[in-house]
């Protein structure tokens, strides 16, 4: 499967375009895992038995990111990426543990769409600018854990773990002018909990970039996607737990969002 036969969504928040669904799968140690506020994982299911139906279902793209990088993660991400890849026609985007151009040339050469960055990125901010002269700003999702600090919303490392002294509206600002070419944005205050997305963050930083948002952390009902698109006006939103666990499926979901006059490709 070769990146180009999709059609990437030109660059600039919001707009007419499609609005697309995309489930996250956190993969750990081979299996799908989803937690609450990133901590106590369950098991959710094999990736790439996943994958396809989520692609069965209507899913617009994929999310996989790899939320334990270990010495053997390399070999086991890219024989994962190769057997999606065989099953998918839809873009799906790879992440975790890419700290070098070699790393993303490799999930990309095994059939990865995209490539998604986090720590790395804020540790050597140049990698976005050298992965996007690389492989072309659309093929560069820069990942954003956040979380309300004191009146502040702060950039974190290291699956939530690590508080740094970037604020998240300054670090998305400054990846848009290295060469992200789109940003998935997690609130971590909001993540497993099921009460909705964080529109307001989202919303403001929608009005900061003309790179397209991907919202994360929070969808528990079909009304949140509702909410997030309508408010936030963002590109997509992503949500893992209601889709792994058949609580919202697909077709309902876009169905719904259609009757709220919500563009999206049934």
């Amino acid at each position: 499967m070769q990146a180009e036969q999709f059609t990437v969504p030109p660059l600039g928040g919001g707009g007419g375009l499609s609005k697309r669904i995309i489930p996250c799968l956190d993969v750990k140690d081979g299996r799908t895992v989803k937690g609450v506020n990133f901590v106590d994982l369950r098991d959710a299911g094999d990736p790439v038995e996943l994958a396809a139906q989520y692609a069965q279902q209507g899913a617009d793209e994929l999310v996989f990111l790899d939320i334990t990088a270990t010495h053997e993660r390399r070999k086991t991400m890219i024989e994962m990426v190769k057997s999606v890849a065989r099953q998918l026609n839809i873009p799906f985007t790879i992440g975790g543990g890419i700290t070098e151009i070699a790393d993303a040339e490799a999930l990309l050469n095994a059939g990865a769409d995209k490539i998604s960055i986090n720590s790395a990125a804020v540790r050597n901010p140049k990698l976005i600018e050298e992965l996007a002269k690389a492989f072309g700003v659309q093929f560069v999702v820069l990942a954003v854990d956040t979380k309300y600090v004191e009146g502040r919303n702060m950039v974190h490392l290291n699956g939530g773990r690590l508080i740094t002294e970037l604020e998240t509206e300054n670090w998305i600002k400054q990846a848009e002018d290295l060469g992200a070419g789109e940003i998935l944005l997690t609130s971590m205050d909001h993540d497993g909990t099921k009460a909705g997305f964080d529109c307001g963050l989202l919303g403001k930083i929608n009005q900061m970039i003309n790179i397209p948002i991907i919202a994360s952390g929070g969808a528990g009902s079909m009304e949140h996607f509702t909410e997030v698109f309508q408010k936030a006006n963002v590109d997509a939103a992503l949500a893992a737990s209601v889709f792994h666990y058949g609580e919202i499926l697909i077709p309902n979901l876009k169905k719904e969002l259609r009757g709220h006059g919500i563009p999206v490709r049934l």
